[in-house]
Order: C-alpha cells, then sequence, then structure tokens
C-alpha cells in the first residue's frame, strides 16, 4: 500500500562507508530500550500509528495500523535478531489489508530455517533475511537496512527467496520546534519492481517513510514529509531519466513492418500480409505487403508470424513512476489517470511526454469528494455547491479531461457538479455517492461508471448501510449471485444506459482477486505472470482477496461468475466497455483483456475496447486508436495472433511510442520481471 519511491541528491559513499558513517552495527539497535512512535498519514491526514519498542537485547516488538477507508490492516511483530542483524525469531498476528487473518511465525538456529504462516511454509538451511509475507511494519524494513549496511557485500540473501541490496541516497539535517535530527535515505532493491525506499535516524532507526497518499513519520516530525518527498523525489527524476536514456532507442531512419498481421481496431478485425511503414513519430504507410514499398534506408523487421496493434489504452489507473516501465513493456501506450496527487500527477506526465523517463500518454481525470472518515486518499474535498464548482473549474483549468466522483459527496452535489464539468467540456464518472445507487447517478448527469460492484448495489439498496465503508464489496459478494438478470429492474437498468450513451469502467481484474483468491493460493488474477515476477513479489499473489467462510466461499466465486456474465450482457445490449485495470499496471490489462473474452465478449471486440474505443471516449481518434497513414505511430508488435488467442497479448516484441522504440523484455526487465515467451 505504500508508494514505492526513493529520493534525492546521489551520494558517493558505498556501503561500508555509510555504514560507519551512520555509527551503527547490525546490533546497534541493542544499545538502550526506548520506544518510538510513528504517525501514519493517508493524503496529510493521520489514519494511523506504529509503536517499536526496543528492549536493551536488540529486540523489537512493532504494533502497526491504519485505516483506508474503512480498510486496513492492525497487526503486531516480534522480533528477534542475532549478532549479525539477521532474524532468529519472528512473530506476527493481526489482520491484512482486507481484514484477513495475518499469523506468520519464523525460528532459525544451527539446523536451519522454518517459517509458515497462513499462506506459506518453507524451510531454509542458507543464512538470509526473512521478509514477512504480509503486515509488515516498517521497522522490519528499518532493521533489514541495519542488516545490509552490516554486509560487506552491501547484499543478502532473503528468505524465502530474492536478494536484496542497498544504496544510500539521500541525507539532510531536518529541524523542527527547536531540534535538529540528521537522516539518510537508504533504497532498498529486491523488495519490490523498484526500490523501497526508508529514511533512518544515525542510529539506524527508523525515521520516515515520506509520501503524499500513504507516509509514515516520526511523531512530532510529520511536517517534514514534504520537504523528505521533494528530496526522494528529486532522486527518483534521476533515476527514470537514467532508464529512459538506456532503454529507448530513436531511429533516424523509417520502420518497416513486413508482411505482418494488421489489427483493424475501427473494423475490429485482422489483415493478413500487410505492411506498415513509419516514419519517426507517425505513419507513413500501410498497405498489402505486395503492393506496398519499402524505403530503401528502412529499418525492417519480419512481422511474419507477428501481429501489430495500435498501443493499448489503460482507462483506470492511478499512477506511479515505475507505472511507466510496466506501461510500456506491456504496450499500453496511453492512460487515463482517475485520481492523483495533482502535483506528482503532473510532474509525471511532464516526464513522459518529454521523454526523460518513460511511461504512456495521460489524460487526467480530477478526484472530487466529500470530506470525512472515508474520504479518498487524495482528490479535491468540497461540501457546497460553490466549493464544487471552483473544484470542477480547477481541474479544467489544469488540463483535465474528466471529473471523478468518490463515495463522501453528498449527493444533492451531483448535478451542479455535472452541469460545471459540461460546460467546460469534461466528462463525468465516478464510484455512486453513498445515498445514491447507479441509475440516480446517471439521471443526475454521470456519462461513466466506474467498477462493476455498483453496477450490482444498484438493485442492492435495501442490503447496504453505507458504501463509503467495505460493504460495497461484501454485499455485492454476498448477493451478485442472487440477481435475476432477465429481471425486469436490470432490463430497465440496461435502457437507462442506453438512453445516455453512459460508458463503464468495470475493472474486472481488480475484483477477481478480491472475489476469488484464498489464501495460500495463487490468485487468479496474477497466475498467468507469477512465474515472471521477482521471487518476494510473487508472495503477494498468494494473500487473497475478501475474507471467506465455509458458508460463504461458494456465494463469492458464484457472485463474480455474476460480474461476468453482467459484463457480457451489457455489451450485448449495446453499452461501451472500457478497458481498465485500477490494479498492477500493464500485466494487469492484459489480464483484463483475457476476462472480458472470459466474459464472453470476442476477443476483437475486447481489443477494440482497448484501442478504438477508448481512443473514441477520450475524443482522440484523429490521431490514436488505430493504425492509419498520418496517425501517432504508437504500436505493440505481439507474436501471434490475439484475435484467436487473447492472451497473446502479453508476447510482446516491440513497443513505439512518440518515435522512440523499446524492447519490452529489456522494459520488463528494469523493473525485475522475466519477459514473456
Amino acid at each position: 500500500m505504500t508508494p514505492t519511491i526513493y529520493m534525492a541528491a546521489r551520494l558517493s559513499l558505498n556501503v561500508l562507508v555509510a555504514c560507519a558513517a551512520l555509527g551503527m552495527s547490525a546490533t546497534s539497535q541493542a544499545s538502550a530500550a526506548r520506544t518510538l512512535d510513528y504517525v501514519v498519514l493517508s493524503a496529510g491526514h493521520r489514519s494511523g500509528s506504529e509503536v517499536d519498542r526496543y528492549s536493551a537485547n536488540g529486540n523489537i516488538d512493532s504494533e502497526f495500523e491504519f485505516n483506508d477507508r474503512g480498510r486496513g490492516p492492525k497487526t503486531a511483530s516480534h522480533y528477534e535478531f542475532g549478532a549479525d542483524g539477521l532474524p532468529v525469531r519472528i512473530d506476527v498476528t493481526g489482520i491484512n489489508y482486507l481484514k484477513a487473518k495475518v499469523e506468520e511465525h519464523f525460528l532459525a538456529g544451527a539446523a536451519g530455517s522454518r517459517w509458515h504462516s497462513n499462506l506459506e511454509r518453507g524451510e531454509g538451511s542458507e543464512t538470509a533475511f526473512y521478509v514477512t509475507s504480509d503486515g509488515t511494519s516498517a521497522a522490519e524494513l528499518a532493521a533489514l537496512v541495519r542488516a545490509l549496511a552490516h554486509s560487506a557485500s552491501g547484499k543478502l540473501a532473503l528468505l524465502p527467496g530474492g536478494e536484496a541490496r542497498v544504496e544510500f541516497v539521500a541525507e539532510t539535517t531536518l529541524e523542527s520546534h527547536g531540534r535538529k535530527l540528521h537522516v539518510r535515505e537508504a533504497a532498498v532493491s529486491g523488495l519490490d519492481l523498484q526500490p523501497s525506499p526508508v529514511w533512518v535516524d544515525d542510529d539506524g532507526d527508523l525515521f520516515a517513510i515520506p509520501g503524499t497518499w500513504f507516509a509514515i513519520l516520526r511523531a512530532g516530525w510529520e511536517e517534514t514529509n514534504e520537504a523528505l518527498f521533494k528530496l526522494q523525489s528529486d532522486a527518483e527524476d534521476a533515476r527514470f531519466h537514467r532508464l529512459a536514456a538506456s532503454l529507448s532507442r530513436h531511429p533516424t531512419h523509417p520502420i518497416a513492418f513486413e508482411h505482418v498481421r494488421l489489427f483493424d481496431s475501427e473494423a475490429a478485425s485482422v489483415l493478413d500480409d500487410q505492411t506498415v511503414i513509419v516514419d519517426h513519430d507517425r505513419i507513413a504507410a500501410v498497405g498489402p505487403a505486395a503492393t506496398t514499398s519499402t524505403p530503401a534506408d528502412a529499418e525492417r523487421i519480419d512481422g511474419r508470424g507477428k501481429t501489430l496493434l495500435p498501443g493499448l489504452f489503460d482507462m483506470h489507473v492511478h499512477v506511479q513512476p515505475a507505472d511507466g516501465l510496466l506501461n510500456i513493456a506491456s504496450g499500453v501506450t496511453s492512460a487515463r489517470d482517475v485520481g492523483n496527487d495533482i502535483g506528482s500527477l503532473g510532474r509525471l506526465q511532464a516526464q513522459w511526454d518529454s521523454g526523460a523517463a518513460i511511461g504512456p500518454r495521460l489524460w487526467k481525470a480530477g478526484l472530487i469528494d466529500g470530506p470525512g472518515p472515508f474520504q479518498a486518499p487524495t482528490g479535491q474535498f468540497v461540501e457546497t455547491v460553490a466549493a464544487a464548482e471552483g473544484a470542477v473549474n480547477k481541474f479544467a483549468d489544469l488540463g483535465y479531461v474528466q471529473i471523478k466522483l468518490y463515495s463522501s459527496l453528498k449527493p444533492e452535489l451531483v448535478p451542479a457538479i455535472a452541469a460545471a464539468a459540461h460546460r467546460r467540456g469534461l466528462r463525468l464518472s465516478g464510484h455512486v455517492p453513498n445515498g445514491m445507487v447507479a441509475a440516480e447517478f446517471v439521471r443526475e448527469g454521470a456519462d461513466e461508471l466506474q467498477h462493476i460492484n455498483f453496477i450490482f448495489l444498484n438493485f442492492l439498496a435495501d442490503k447496504v448501510k453505507d458504501t463509503r465503508t467495505p460493504e460495497r464489496f461484501t454485499v455485492p459478494g454476498q448477493y451478485a449471485a442472487t440477481l435475476d438478470l432477465d429481471s425486469q429492474p436490470v432490463r430497465d437498468f440496461t435502457q437507462l444506459l442506453r438512453d445516455h450513451h453512459t460508458t463503464l469502467d468495470v475493472t474486472l481484474a481488480t475484483f477477481e482477486g478480491m472475489f476469488t483468491g484464498r489464501p495460500g493460493e495463487v490468485s487468479p488474477d496474477f497466475a498467468p505472470v507469477i512465474d515472471r515476477l521477482p521471487a518476494q513479489l510473487r508472495r503477494q499473489a498468494l494473500t487473497g482477496g475478501l475474507p471467506v467462510t465455509a458458508d460463504n466461499d461458494q456465494r463469492y466465486r458464484d457472485s463474480y461468475a455474476a460480474m461476468l456474465r453482467m459484463t457480457r450482457q451489457l455489451f450485448d445490449a449495446g453499452v461501451p466497455i472500457l478497458v481498465g485495470t485500477d490494479a498492477m499496471a500493464g500485466v494487469m490489462l492484459h489480464r483484463e483483456l483475457e476476462l472480458e473474452v472470459k466474459a464472453g465478449i470476442p476477443a476483437a471486440k475486447a481489443l477494440q475496447n482497448a484501442t478504438w474505443l477508448a481512443a473514441t471516449v477520450l475524443k482522440q481518434q484523429a490521431s490514436l486508436g488505430s493504425i492509419r497513414v498520418g496517425k501517432r505511430a504508437d504500436l505493440l508488435l505481439v507474436e501471434g495472433d490475439p484475435v484467436s488467442n487473447v492472451s497473446d497479448i502479453r508476447r510482446g516484441r516491440l513497443v513505439l511510442k512518440d518515435g522512440a522504440v523499446f524492447d519490452p523484455a529489456k522494459v520488463y526487465g528494469a523493473v525485475g520481471i522475466l519477459p514473456s515467451k
């Protein structure tokens, strides 16, 4: 749940020098018993805490919890360490983000290490740092930094798998209320798709993990979050700039895709044996291979056995910096962000548009919510018509193309927001605000609905008390399977969507794991890519979805099947179905396409949804969304034929965007993911 971010001004210190400068050994935490208190911030507001109690012998007892719109973990962790700083015992109990049980234990001894949890079980003889799979405290990350700093090589084997490395990349002296504190930032590689950041003080204790959506800071130092985040953002920019320079190729001659199968997204059909000529960032020629001439100086690419598609669109993202790499590697060259920090999003868009970093084109939706305990983690928060209209105008002035409403907004504000958005030429979409149902939301001016669960909640108003809470998931889980999809209310609602030309952003992949993932089993949304993921990240696919019992386990599975049937039924009725993820960037768009096909939408139509339909909704069809002469050359070349087998969309071989050429295997490699076969 923490944005993966690292930080500023590169230091020329190697790990050993840094360790000495920190004045710590792997066991320096044993110097004194102490208690350190931390505040968890969400969008600048306190949403939780961590309390770390260090005993004189170096043991740590950590209590961690936060509330995210009714979701969030609550865990208690106990750590014991050896002289080398490696854990010899760990015990974690509590609940995870979706309120499922957490129970995890690790023990190391002369005979080796053993661990077990409700997710996994294993043993090993290797001397390594065990990383907990769920409910991890920030104190654990700081302990890993201490152990890494003590390591002569600056790296450590991890259990159950993988390897961690550390680089100290920033330092600063903070001042607050007459106090001064020197802190350093360590970027830990090997835990995630990009280095995980943690700021530590000169004793090696955790100080902060800053951020905009989510942050942990030592209590009393909360006002330093912005300054620390600025430092790490500067360093992050430099890292992604280096990656862009090494992974982007800018041909000076035309590129010819010869004898390629071409996906005609406008017609949702395939044209065989075509040649497509690209000159810089534009499509210069398209036609049968037998009659289309290739320029003498062109770079020739043999397209036999491959399919060329327009670059894909993800219509539901909340981008973070590494998502740029994931999207481009997956052939996603355009994306619509439907809720993010204004400053961070603007910075990313500028970098991706200029080529300073690698990422898709962005179209932005501004998020508006009402204040309160379940408010969104970012956005503009309003309670009056004047404030709501002001928020719409602010987003419009910043070049946003859409307004997205959220669950805590007062329903009576929807008509005014819809009118203000439409006056400025913006679309309106969102979660259905608490106290409304989807039909009312559409009648009040919504052009689009986010998430398939809100479709079902339209018919379950008598079953749910508050859709701001996780009830918006659990109630559809319990009752979606019982809804008669042939009933008159469903037919009337479908007609309403057609009459209002409403589009749907169903995010099927998000709900697949939520409703059908089970602890200890690879979640079906991750199953197609599980062997390509870094070792530690694979474990996240085992955490399961919503907590289930013997009584409702099958019901939740049946309710997800009903979501697929509803999606197909609405598509057949002529309601436009967008392709969006609200999940792991890039690779989950492939899963979303597979799920649309599983629901019964023909593969050619699903691919059309992810290209031509998306471009049309964003009013970009004149330059994007199909392969036509004069259009931008945002292209994806895949092995095989995704119209016959939609999963071939995963087999990307080349991606073009803005005149740059990318090798998906190399771009995936930059985030630790193995290439597709």
